[in-house]
């Protein structure tokens, strides 16, 4: 590699760390997406330094993503990569213009998210078994999912010091490390509450879980593969035919909310989304409500 780019990759990961506060996978990331870049600038551009790169040569970079079969979403991933790099240097006055300002990366589909009805979350709830020793826990772990919104690295990491019950609130330490409160309903407290008494108080803690709230039979923090084998025992337990993961609870969540007539920027800060365009895919999702809506009151729907 070059040392005009071994010196500017460099420098960008010191911004990304110090500037940006970038978590260690993002900038990772990054850092592998200028490598692909410089490699092959490398070999497709004779000494050509990253300060004098063109908008044709990053399109042709692109094209060539795009023939080695990587993906649409992994395009666009880099694609991010190399614009914020890009910026950086412009910020730095390495370079006088953004080579990458105008670079269009490839059109992406969205696809509406996977959800349960609130009728197939009332069947999921219902289906844990509270007979058993960590039921009273698995019940807790779903109502929170469902309650809260919560990604299922966020419940994982959830403290027992960080649910204030009084207030009838959780602090989530979301991506990047960034906190943001959540409410929490009467339900998910009950049942918490149900889950401390009668199972966490029983369990050999480990030193390290102490302020954990939900807990493994071994008294560890409870990993994301467990509650993914809860979430869909209680799939199963329920006969709910689609396929249920942790994540189907969170965008079930936001799409109830969106459905019930939540503002969009409420809903983005329930979930924790940095931006405003991850939220408005609840929209799309509410797709059958807009159908059923111009069913009811439209003179010409009403008639067919």
């Amino acid at each position: 590699m070059l040392e005009s780019w071994r010196n500017n990759i460099e420098a960008f990961r010191i911004y990304l760390l110090l500037e940006r506060s970038l978590s260690s996978n993002t900038i990772n990331a990054y850092l592998s997406d200028m490598e692909k870049l410089a490699s092959f600038c490398e070999n497709n551009f004779d000494q050509l330094k990253a300060e004098n790169i063109q908008l044709n040569q990053l399109e042709d970079f692109l094209a060539h993503l795009s023939q080695s079969e990587i993906a649409a979403s992994s395009q666009s991933r880099i694609l991010s990569g190399v614009k914020a790099f890009f910026r950086f240097l412009l910020l730095e006055d390495k370079i006088n213009s953004d080579p990458s300002e105008l670079l269009e990366g490839p059109k992406m589909e969205r696809k509406i998210p996977n959800h349960l009805s609130i009728k197939e979350i009332d069947k999921l709830l219902s289906a844990v078994d509270l007979s058993k020793k960590f039921g009273h826990r698995d019940r807790a772990i779903l109502e929170t999912l469902y309650g809260c919104g919560l990604r299922v690295s966020e419940l994982s990491n959830l403290k027992l010091s960080n649910f204030i019950k009084e207030i009838e609130l959780i602090r989530i330490a979301g991506k990047g490390d960034k906190e943001r409160l959540v409410p929490i309903n009467k339900s998910a407290i009950h049942h918490i509450n149900l889950y401390i008494e009668n199972v966490r108080i029983k369990i050999g803690i480990d030193k390290s879980a102490e302020d954990v709230l939900f807990l493994n039979v071994r008294g560890k923090g409870i990993s994301r593969i467990s509650i993914f084998k809860i979430v869909k025992e209680a799939a199963r337990n329920a006969e709910i035919k689609k396929n249920v993961s942790p994540h189907t609870l969170r965008h079930s969540f936001a799409t109830h909310m969106y459905e019930a007539g939540a503002d969009l920027r409420i809903i983005q800060q329930l979930l924790g989304h940095e931006s405003i365009t991850t939220t408005e895919i609840y929209s799309h999702a509410s797709k059958n409500l807009l159908e059923e809506t111009l069913k009811s009151f439209h003179p010409r729907f009403q008639n067919n």
